[in-house]
């Protein structure tokens, strides 16, 4: 008789877990939801009807306008300076982090604390330095002008959390690749970076979100629009299309469909890397 009240407070309790988790749902996938309906709308359907409800008519000429508007060559443009950046700052990042936490060396902590310092510099004031910089070597206007801005931007949280990620990696796994005739390089490459993975992946979605949406670098050291990123693509679209909101909602969603998808297809190993060193034993 006493195991019925527990067993009944115990369903209600998991009852009110999951209509909470039910409720957390609606409420962060209804935006995706609302921009989507709406991208399908025509621009007098939008001001003519609800918001809130379905278009009358599926229509995929908000999709067309911005395609022809030269929304691809944004989106090759933000992909081609995403990955590029993205694969300097891995490799960078990684090679540094095994330095720092796998090798001990004199003044490894200055270095460590530099790299940690290079999160609090707000990046507003490098602007002017960074500008300065890219004119006087020829950089100016091109997309090879943000690569060594996002590289250093995002370079000191990747190297802070690979750091804690790889001084928990038992040096006995070290040591006995080295009594196997290792080379330090191959315990890098070998031993330290496939352990490294789910960080790797963590470190790595977090990055391609940041810089997928920079804007601030991208308005400072571009100007041609045919070199412009997707952020300075949809910053046109706003005075192209400026009452034509179905348009802008296709742009935008368009410009976040990338994300989404890269997300479904890693998000084993970005949770991997989340709860990576949370239990030991």
């Amino acid at each position: 008789m006493n195991n019925k009240p527990s067993q009944l407070k115990n369903v209600l309790t998991k009852g009110g877990i999951y209509a909470l988790a039910f409720l957390w749902l609606l409420i962060t996938i209804y935006p995706l939801v609302f921009l989507i309906q709406n991208s399908f709308k025509q621009s007098m359907e939008f001001f003519m009807s609800s918001v809130w409800s379905l278009p009358q008519k599926f229509s995929m000429v908000n999709y067309q306008r911005i395609w022809e508007n030269q929304f691809y060559r944004f989106f090759l443009n933000s992909a081609m300076v995403t990955s590029g950046s993205l694969l300097i700052i891995l490799i960078v990042g990684s090679a540094a982090a095994f330095g720092l936490a796998r090798i001990r060396f004199r003044f490894r902590n200055l270095f460590y604390f530099l790299f940690i310092g290079g999160l609090t510099i707000p990046v507003h004031i490098t602007l002017i330095p960074i500008y300065t910089l890219t004119r006087s070597i020829g950089l100016y206007d091109s997309l090879w002008a943000l690569l060594g801005p996002y590289v250093a931007a995002n370079l000191p949280v990747t190297v802070f959390i690979l750091v804690a990620f790889m001084e928990e990696i038992p040096l006995s796994l070290e040591e006995a690749g080295y009594i196997d005739g290792a080379t330090r390089w191959q315990i890098y490459w070998h031993i330290v970076l496939p352990i490294s993975r789910p960080a790797m992946t963590a470190v790595g979605i977090f990055n391609s979100v940041v810089l997928w949406n920079e804007f601030i670098f991208a308005l400072v050291l571009i100007n041609a629009e045919s070199k412009r990123p997707l952020t300075l693509g949809l910053w046109n679209f706003q005075g192209q299309f400026a009452t034509d909101i179905p348009a802008m909602m296709a742009a935008l969603f368009l410009s976040m469909l990338p994300l989404l998808i890269f997300y479904a297809i890693v998000r084993e190993r970005l949770i991997e890397g989340l709860t990576a060193g949370a239990i030991k034993g």
